[in-house]
């Protein structure tokens, strides 16, 4: 999913700190040094992962758009200037208006707050901010985002220093209001610059959890991955809520074309990976051991996941897939240029009459097994007409229309002088 750094570039984030073999440096080259470590993990094992830079003090400055191409953040770390003082209401502003120019309000984010533990002084400050309830200048209060949002803050501090014991229930405070669950990521003691690289491997490792599963169809059946991670979904009523989490087991029910499918209303879309017998994807491994029998087999096993992105391309049809109880989803093949193509899932909101053209999914099935004249199109006609489809409403348009040219008419006759009195006063 699409994650933003935020990082602190405050003059707090210069000051010096000595580690106990004499070495010393600052905050944020430290928070350099894990980010290169945080984007050293995901270039093996999230590659496809699209991750933004923004700077801040007491304005933001958006350093790198969403990109793949990790090279470009690290070099952009290089260039950040030092800054004046904290403000984490300018920086969430900033992350909300990338987010949603880039990918709307409904795909979940991940946005990783780096700082030293400091909550800016002033006015500005975040605890002056939460007492208040107030906005910096005339932006709002950008929590709760305007999407879902995952927030993680990094401190590069130890968790017994005053600053961060100070800080901290205002951290845990961000997150709550965020809505969904983060985390607070600290060191017990800063002694090295190694256990910060481990602190941004572990929260790396934390938050990228691949999905692994099973893509079925009758006997045939391939291990995939979806790229990025489907999340659990919470469908709330008037009066209850209910969440549901996509089941490991992804069963093709059934094809369809894809004309006919449309383009119905989605919650996300993930990209699906074969996955090697050895439970390794190709994003994770660019080697081969020639001395490991199952290896050199697995480039001669036929994968049912490229026989059915073939079929579904060829064909332009979309498989019907049930993700879990009466919930359902498409995979289709998916081309953003002439020569590339990947296999995709949209998972679509659950429920089985979620697309009114299709009916109730529960009871597709295929023409053969109805008689001709039974046989029915799509997109199927609704039980009920709407008001706009009625010959009413055609009767009362036209009566409108003649009302209209009516009072029209009329409309010279009745204009009252500016003296205030009538025609034949």
């Amino acid at each position: 999913m699409p994650t933003v750094i935020l990082l602190d570039a405050s003059l707090s984030m210069t000051r010096p700190i000595q580690f106990i073999d004499g070495i010393e440096t600052t905050r944020k080259q430290l928070a350099i040094t894990g980010i290169n470590a945080f984007l050293d993990h995901l270039s093996v094992h999230s590659k496809l992962e699209f991750i933004a830079l923004i700077a801040f003090s007491s304005l933001y400055e958006e350093r790198c758009s969403f990109t793949r191409d990790y090279n470009v953040i690290k070099s952009e770390l290089k260039n950040i200037d030092d800054y004046d003082k904290t403000c984490l209401e300018t920086a969430f502003h900033g992350v909300n208006q990338m987010i949603l120019g880039e990918w709307g309000n409904n795909t979940v984010c991940q946005i990783i707050l780096i700082t030293d533990g400091s909550t800016g002084i002033g006015s500005m400050s975040l605890k002056e901010t939460l007492t208040l309830d107030k906005a910096v200048g005339s932006m709002p209060f950008s929590l709760p985002f305007s999407f879902p949002a995952k927030l993680h803050v990094v401190c590069i501090a130890g968790a017994n220093e005053p600053s961060f014991i100070k800080s901290r229930p205002l951290y845990q405070r961000l997150i709550d209001m965020s809505g969904y669950d983060g985390s607070i990521q600290v060191l017990e003691q800063l002694q090295s610059e190694a256990d910060i690289i481990t602190l941004f491997q572990k929260l790396a490792e934390e938050i990228y959890i691949s999905f692994k599963g099973v893509l079925k169809c009758g006997s045939l059946d391939s291990k995939i991955i979806l790229s990025p991670a489907p999340v659990a979904y919470t469908k709330i009523t008037d009066f209850n809520s209910q969440t549901y989490n996509v089941s490991t087991l992804i069963d093709i029910c059934g094809f369809i074309s894809v004309a006919d499918v449309g383009s119905p209303m989605a919650i996300s879309r993930h990209l699906i990976l074969p996955a090697t017998a050895s439970g390794k994807n190709d994003l994770t491994s660019t080697t081969i051991d020639l001395t490991d029998e199952n290896s050199i087999d697995e480039g001669n096993t036929p994968s049912f996941c490229v026989l059915l992105h073939g079929a579904l391309k060829v064909e332009n049809m979309a498989a019907l897939v049930a993700i879990g109880e009466n919930w359902f989803g498409f995979v289709y093949s998916w081309a953003d240029s002439k020569k590339k193509s990947n296999l995709m899932l949209t998972i679509l909101p659950p429920g089985s009459d979620i697309i009114p053209w299709l009916g109730d999914l529960n009871e597709l099935a295929t023409t053969d097994m109805f008689p001709a004249e039974q046989a029915g199109t799509f997109p199927l006609r609704p039980s009920e007409k709407r008001s706009y489809s009625q010959n009413g409403f055609n009767d009362m348009e036209k009566n409108f229309n003649r009302f209209n040219a009516h009072v029209t008419e009329q409309l010279p006759h009745v204009i009252v002088p500016p003296s205030g009195k009538g025609k034949n006063a």
